[in-house]
């Protein structure tokens, strides 16, 4: 299965859940939104952060997602790869290995859709 498709199924399961809890999913859109639209940091510094939690929690569709976000913002393929370098030292082998999913994810969605 590729990046691709996992997003699109992770997008139709996401669908399905708002449907069914839609107070929660609104009011999660809602705190999304507040994180990202105040502070100091830009969009591409959160959406860093965001990924480098999401690989220390081993939380595939996040890293897909938030790889997603870090394109549309502007991010570079070398400052990913010092944010992976970092979520390895903090994160040890476990790490080391969902910093691969997201360069790889990185690498597939760059590239243009077959």
């Amino acid at each position: 299965m590729t990046y691709r498709s996992k997003i699109s199924e992770m997008r139709g399961e996401i669908r399905a859940m708002n449907k069914l809890i839609p107070q929660t999913a609104s009011a999660f859109g809602e705190l999304s939104k507040a994180a990202k639209d105040n502070g100091p940091l830009g969009v591409k510094e959160k959406e860093f952060v965001a990924l480098a939690i999401a690989i220390s929690q081993r939380c595939e569709p996040c890293i897909s997602f938030h790889i997603e976000a870090l394109m549309r913002a502007g991010g570079t393929r070398e400052e990913l790869g010092d944010v992976l370098a970092m979520s390895i030292q903090m994160g040890g082998g476990p790490a080391l290995m969902y910093a691969a999913h997201a360069l790889g994810c990185w690498d597939e969605l760059s590239q243009p859709a077959a």
